[in-house]
């Protein structure tokens, strides 16, 4: 017996359409960022008062009005068309569609998207806030929901089939909904789907990824456990044993495991399966191992997957097994589900099947796991991307946390810890960052690295070789080394972090919000990001070297002392910076600009507050001061000028016509760099140059002699002769004990020697320090 009679049936089937031609129609309609219509001529001036306006020339009976969506409608129509990219082809396109979820003509309720297929169908209610912020509550709406649920899968079966699979998706858009609520307990008793931001954004990156392919991991997202039929898939395989773990070797049809497969991408859509590890695919990729597969390419290596117990679990059925082997033949039952084999390795070729001619036909080599645990599956995917596909930079940093929080290792905790704070940031919804920073395949403004490059800087965080802190460690940061329970002091310290940078960081936002969105923000931005967080752990050290706090200070009591700091800088940067400090400081771009930027928002700091000026400020200071430099350079050449007359006369002296001879090895290289600067010299237009393998000595060609002929005389008596250690031999504050300490200082002199010697960035020039040590090595060879 029908559940709805005819007319119902009609009423609904006029509002939903599989014409492909109208549907695309649909679609590009939906896509605009504004409604149109076509109106007679004589009721424009109406619709103008009510927000139209005309956007084309009149046609002869009709003028064309637009105005933009509503975030409501704008919404709605986004989630119809991320439905239909996904390959939904039946769908309404009468926003007056309601469904029945009886026979009574009053049980019916208005819907926003229906999408079906051959296979599913979704039934979409979208609710939407223009400004993110907390979702009323929907008691109503979710204690009713499942009794209606019931009656609008009758009505879908009766019109499209009893083999339809059903699911209802709330879908949000800027609604903050408590996963813990009474109201989601509701939801979920009724197996709905609840379709949110981060879901909306994931699947817009699938479909961006995988085109039509996408499909695929939709359905294991929404359906994920579903059975799609109760028949399980008996294959035949191969049962082993690995260390502990057991395994199946198998071959599988593609369209097979294109239903059956997952992917745990790094986004915040699978955060409840954590840890998750895998890359969005590379669509150029995608395409061209279709297109190889077509032309009769094939893949021998195999797919590794691994089979999730959560809901159904696989059976081994034994049915023969070697004397001489631990393996055994049999059958693999596998249950029918969607979204129940996560595909550690091989995502590009499982998918790369997709569009194939050959995905019901062919068979892939797939080995499979049962049960690992997602940190197991995690190691799998990092010793075997550790020698293909490198893992990017970013995924390995975000990966950090997952691989490292239970190390037994200080320095791997620490790299974890870092990695949790930077998260913790980016998915707290108090966080001014949240969602603004790029975690995993999630992208968004600002780049995970510099985040993590700041807090490795900063001391924020302690820094640590193996298992031994740095003193600093325990007198800077916000761990507690002393505390012996590792994952409760990590914890601990990072809620510290987390909230000192948030509370500095919303400081910025609602008091200097001219600042923080400024479109080439000094704070809100990449170079910014590295500066602000190293400038925080800074003034915080300055703060407990004043011992106006310590390692029990309230976060709140360092944030209001860090603060007037803080403000000092941003007036600053509101009032007082001039357009060429600016220009200059936004010109700034590659390797070393972030420092400059430090060393930048420090200078403006103690401009204000003479009691901040830190040492590594000092040195930047001193090494900006040109007559400091030139002195350095004077000093130097002249000592390098020294050194070499000194060791030729004395190879001379000693060796006479043959000292060339004693030293030929380092004549060949000499002449080798002679001809290497006539070649340059000529083939950069300036012509022949004569240059004598004698000019190209460099400092360590110096320290070699003399190390060889440390105390070595000539064969005749020369009353006035000095040796090699009577001239080189310099006191560097470790004595004069040995020959290596003797000449300690070469090295020191040939490293301060490359800062002149090749003039780079501004930061690695010399410091007074510096400048004092080679002053001093002057007077020994010149007094």
């Amino acid at each position: 017996m029908a559940f709805i009679d005819q007319t119902k049936v009609i009423e609904i089937e006029k509002k939903i359409t599989s014409d492909l031609s109208f549907l695309g129609k649909v679609y590009k309609a939906k896509k605009n960022s504004h409604q149109t219509i076509s109106i007679d001529h004589s009721l424009v001036d109406s619709y103008i008062k009510v927000g139209w306006e005309e956007y084309t020339k009149p046609l002869k009976t009709k003028t064309k009005l637009r105005k933009p969506r509503s975030h409501s409608k704008q919404f709605e129509d986004d989630v119809w068309c991320q439905f239909y990219e996904l390959g939904y082809r039946t769908m309404n396109f009468d926003e007056s569609l309601s469904l029945y979820f009886s026979n009574n003509s009053n049980d019916k309720k208005q819907i926003d998207v229906i999408a079906i297929n051959n296979d599913t169908a979704f039934i979409i209610e979208c609710k939407s806030s223009e400004k993110f912020k907390k979702a009323p509550s929907y008691k109503d709406e979710f204690e009713l929901l499942g009794l209606r649920l019931d009656g609008f899968k009758k009505v879908l079966h009766q019109i499209y089939g009893r083999n339809l699979k059903i699911k209802y998706v709330f879908a949000t858009r800027n609604l903050r909904i408590d996963k813990d609520s009474e109201d989601m307990k509701r939801f979920n008793s009724t197996n709905s789907f609840l379709y949110n931001n981060n879901i909306f954004n994931y699947i817009n990156s699938l479909i961006k990824n995988y085109k039509g392919v996408a499909f695929y991991q939709f359905l294991g997202l929404v359906f994920k456990n579903e059975l799609i039929s109760k028949d399980r898939i008996e294959i035949p395989a191969i049962k082993g044993e690995m260390g502990t773990k057991s395994y199946y070797m198998f071959s599988l049809e593609p369209s097979l495991l294109l239903k059956m497969g997952f992917i745990l991408h790094r986004t915040k859509v699978n955060e409840s399966e954590l840890p998750t590890y895998q890359r969005l695919l590379v669509p150029s990729r995608l395409s061209g191992i279709t297109k190889f597969i077509d032309e009769g390419g094939y893949f021998p290596n195999s797919i590794i997957i691994n089979f999730s117990n959560k809901k159904h679990k696989i059976q081994f059925e034994a049915s023969s097994k070697a004397s001489a082997s631990n393996s055994c033949f049999g059958t693999l039952k596998v249950p029918n589900s969607y979204g129940i084999a996560y595909i550690i390795d091989g995502q590009h070729r499982v998918y790369g099947y997709a569009n194939s001619n050959y995905k019901n036909s062919n068979t892939i080599p797939v080995v499979a796991f049962d049960n690992l645990d997602t940190s197991e599956q995690l190691k799998i995917f990092m010793d075997i991307n550790e020698n293909q596909k490198a893992v990017s930079p970013s995924l390995r940093l975000d990966l950090e946390e997952d691989l490292y929080w239970n190390s037994d290792r200080a320095d791997s905790r620490i790299k974890a810890l870092r990695s949790s704070i930077i998260k913790k940031l980016a998915n707290s919804q108090s966080s001014p960052l949240f969602e603004k920073i790029s975690v995993g395949e999630d992208k968004a403004v600002l780049a995970f690295k510099p985040f993590s490059t700041a807090l490795s800087y900063s001391d924020l965080l302690p820094s640590a070789k193996g298992n031994h802190f740095s003193e600093n460690a325990i007198k800077y940061s916000l761990y507690n080394v002393s505390n012996h329970d590792h994952n409760k002091e990590m914890y601990s310290c990072q809620k510290r972090i987390v909230s000192l940078l948030t509370l500095c960081y919303d400081f910025v936002e609602q008091d200097y919000s001219d600042i923080y969105y400024a479109e080439s923000s000094f704070i809100f931005s990449n170079r910014g990001t590295f500066a602000f967080i190293c400038l925080i752990g800074n003034l915080h050290r300055h703060l407990i070297d004043k011992a106006l706090i310590n390692k029990d200070t309230d976060i709140d009591v360092r944030f209001t002392l860090i603060k007037s700091y803080l403000s000092s800088l941003l007036e600053y940067l509101r009032n007082k910076m001039t357009d060429d400090e600016k220009e200059k400081q936004l010109s700034l771009l590659g390797a070393g600009a972030d420092i400059k930027w430090l060393r930048f928002f420090q200078s403006i700091i103690n401009k204000s507050h003479l009691d901040y000026y830190p040492t590594e400020l000092i040195d930047w200071n001193e090494r900006q001061d040109e007559e400091l430099q030139n002195k350095g350079r004077t000093l130097g050449v002249e000592i390098e000028k020294k050194m070499k007359a000194l060791v030729l006369n004395k190879m001379k002296t000693i060796y006479v016509e043959d000292w060339e001879l004693e030293i030929n090895s380092i004549k060949r290289e000499c002449q080798n760099r002679a001809e290497q600067e006539m070649e340059k010299h000529y083939k950069e237009g300036l012509g022949r140059k004569t240059v004598h393998w004698t000019e190209m000595f460099n400092i360590n060609d110096y320290k070699t002699i003399i190390e060889k002929y440390w105390t070595k005389l000539p064969e005749q008596k020369n009353g006035d002769f000095k040796t090699f250690e009577k001239d080189f031999a310099i006191d560097v504050g470790e004595g004069l004990g040995s020959k290596s300490k003797s000449l300690k200082w070469i090295s020191f002199f040939n490293s301060y020697r490359n800062l002149w010697a090749h003039e780079g960035t501004k930061e690695k020039r010399l410091n007074k320090e510096e400048v004092n040590f080679i002053e001093k090595i002057h007077s020994h060879f010149y007094n």
